[in-house]
């Protein structure tokens, strides 16, 4: 053995041992985030599945349900609203082939009468509400229902509006704020800091990276949330690629690499609540609590709610 070796492979067992005890027992080294509320039923698009996404009635429908947690997105108009839009054109929802931005809030068109469910493809949804939602009356409607708002583009006028309505209306600890973007999230958490992020794209993988090198026991996590899609739904209700050889490739290695029974228990441990999206199926349900998800985000509240419900109480978290 050369000399290297001989002195190589020991400290590498004594890393690994060492990082694998505390990737067990974090609470060692971190102390937790200690969780303002705990999302087990969280409804996408305030649960698009059941009645036309992001209307008043689509949230009102999820609370019924017992909704712990409304995902939403929020664009501004020409006029200073902001309102709750998954999409800043509004050709898919309403027909009508223009921003959000480039309209004032009460020249905001009607909805679709019925509107395809994204995360479940050839099912539609309806509903007597048509009509586009501001978020400040989301806030006076549900003023302590935790809510995640997603920032799709770098608007700082956008983003320190709703950093004002959060605050205006005392929900600092119960609004998550969300952004695929690094850039957008560090703007987001400059304009309200007291506000709880969750995981960007990049910060996600790079979570990955530090769990499979052995180095996440050691590192700070400064977000309380992952929001993640389950990777067992590739392919089969979400298709983040057009062809389908790439959709295939995704959905193994993504199962792979995310589910990971030890990195969500990880993540618990140290207060970072595991959120899994957009499942509509009980199967995907059933794998998204059996891996220790904190909760779901679904399109279909009520289902979701019957099975909450047939499953009983979540165990508390040691």
């Amino acid at each position: 053995m050369s000399p290297l070796l001989y002195y190589a492979l020991p400290a590498l067992g004594s890393y690994v041992m060492v990082s694998f005890f505390f990737l067990r027992r974090p609470r060692l080294l971190h102390t937790p985030w200690v969780p303002a509320f705990r999302p087990r039923l969280g409804a996408h698009r305030g649960g698009s599945g059941e009645r036309l996404e992001n209307t008043m009635e689509a949230m009102e429908n999820s609370m019924a349900q017992r909704a712990d947690l409304l995902e939403l997105d929020c664009h501004l108009t020409r006029d200073g609203v902001v309102v709750v839009s998954h999409d800043k054109n509004l050709f898919r929802q309403t027909g009508v082939n223009r921003d959000v931005g480039s309209l004032n809030f009460e020249d905001l068109p009607l909805l679709k009468e019925e509107l395809e469910v994204y995360f479940s493809p050839g099912h539609f949804a309806r509903g007597a509400d048509r009509h586009m939602l501001r978020l400040e009356d989301l806030f006076r409607r549900f003023p302590r229902t935790p809510m995640s708002v997603e920032v799709k583009e770098r608007n700082e006028e956008l983003i320190h509006k709703i950093a004002g309505l959060v605050r205006h209306y005392d929900r600092n600890e119960i609004t998550i704020w969300a952004s695929e973007k690094s850039s957008i999230m560090k703007k987001c958490k400059a304009a309200n800091p007291e506000m709880p992020t969750s995981f960007t794209l990049s910060r996600g993988f790079w979570v990955l990276l530090f769990y499979y090198l052995g180095l996440l026991p050691f590192i700070s996590i400064p977000e309380k949330f992952l929001i993640c899609f389950l990777p067992t739904i590739i392919n089969r209700t979400y298709f983040p690629f057009s062809r389908s050889g790439l959709n295939q490739l995704a959905a193994v290695v993504a199962k792979w690499l995310i589910m990971r029974k030890s990195l969500i228990q990880h993540l618990q441990q140290r207060g970072v609540q595991v959120v899994f999206w957009c499942l509509n199926e009980e199967s995907d349900f059933e794998a998204a609590f059996n891996l220790g998800a904190t909760g779901v985000i679904t399109d279909y509240p009520t289902a979701l709610r019957c099975y909450l419900d047939s499953r009983g109480p979540p165990a508390l978290a040691s």
